[in-house]
């Protein structure tokens, strides 16, 4: 098996980095490196975590094992950032998490991000870029502790699940948009300008299967889908049309029928006339 990397955000709690790893290492990962991204509060909890940390990864190894544990501090020039509450800062966290897995990825790393730990801004910043930049084969966590096992582990008290069920990785599930666009996303694009090149990425698909599925149908199929896309029901359809609601969703069924393969939708999956509102409200207006 490939080696991976773990990626874990920290606040006060270090037993989140080992149970995150503990659990990964119990189901045959060969996780070589910790990285640990961390912010420097002043009430020093943080150092606390950090050194208690230092203590399981001892001469890099861990549990016996050849494990490099690299804390990541992250910066607003010189100085460690003490929380994150603005916008600048939610900002710095992001370049960080980019630069990070973009080198990480280019060495051919497989990874695992645990959000569990510290700030909730910085987990959420953590995860967007994740989103943006990583691949398929890379995994999000979250952490799941028995409510008991975790008051008696907290604040590093107790560093390890020796039972092994009380603890937890729960995947998060997410959409790696960096293995579609990746000439869209870099580290010199803001969220803000990345979601708008996404945004358009997604409209101009959007647009081409709808041009595809309306070149497709019948003239009056054509009448059926833009009166959906104007929001009538069914049955102010057949009203509009002068037809029967019976022949209305004879024309529905064969659009459905072709609107699968341009979607790439199963066979199982329910459409209804609402799916067509969607997806054709302003494409109408074009045609």
């Amino acid at each position: 098996m490939s080696e991976s990397t773990l990626i874990c955000t920290l606040g006060g709690q270090p037993q989140i980095v080992t149970f995150a790893l503990d659990y990964l290492l119990a189901r045959a990962e060969t996780v070589r490196e910790v990285f640990v991204l961390h912010l420097a509060p002043p009430n020093g909890r943080v150092t606390g975590a950090l050194e208690r940390l230092l203590v399981e990864f001892e001469g890099d190894a861990y549990m016996g094992r050849p494990c490099r544990f690299r804390p990541v501090a992250l910066k607003q020039g010189p100085q460690v950032l003490p929380h994150v509450r603005t916008e600048a800062e939610a900002e710095i966290v992001r370049q960080a998490v980019f630069a990070l897995i973009t080198e990480l990825k280019q060495a051919g790393r497989s990874l695992h991000l645990c959000i569990a730990g510290g700030p909730r801004m910085m987990a959420l910043m953590a995860l967007s870029a994740a989103t943006l930049y990583c691949g398929h084969q890379d995994k999000i966590w979250h952490i799941y502790t028995d409510p008991d096992f975790m008051a008696q582990a907290k604040e590093g008290a107790i560093m390890h699940d020796d039972r092994g069920d009380r603890v937890r990785l729960v995947q998060v599930p997410v959409v790696p948009w960096g293995a579609y666009l990746p000439p869209l996303f870099g580290a010199a694009h803001s969220p803000a300008e990345m979601l708008t090149r996404q945004t358009a990425w997604m409209d101009h698909v959007e647009q081409r299967r709808c041009r595809e599925l309306w070149q497709a149908l019948t003239d009056r199929e054509q009448e059926v889908l833009r009166a959906f896309a104007l929001g009538l029901t069914p049955q102010d359809v057949a009203e509009q049309l002068v037809v029967t609601v019976k022949t209305v969703s004879a024309h529905t069924t064969s659009i459905f029928a072709k609107c699968r393969p341009v979607w790439e939708l199963p066979d199982k999956q329910r459409l209804t006339f609402h799916f067509l509102r969607d997806k054709f409200r302003d494409f109408v207006d074009t045609v």
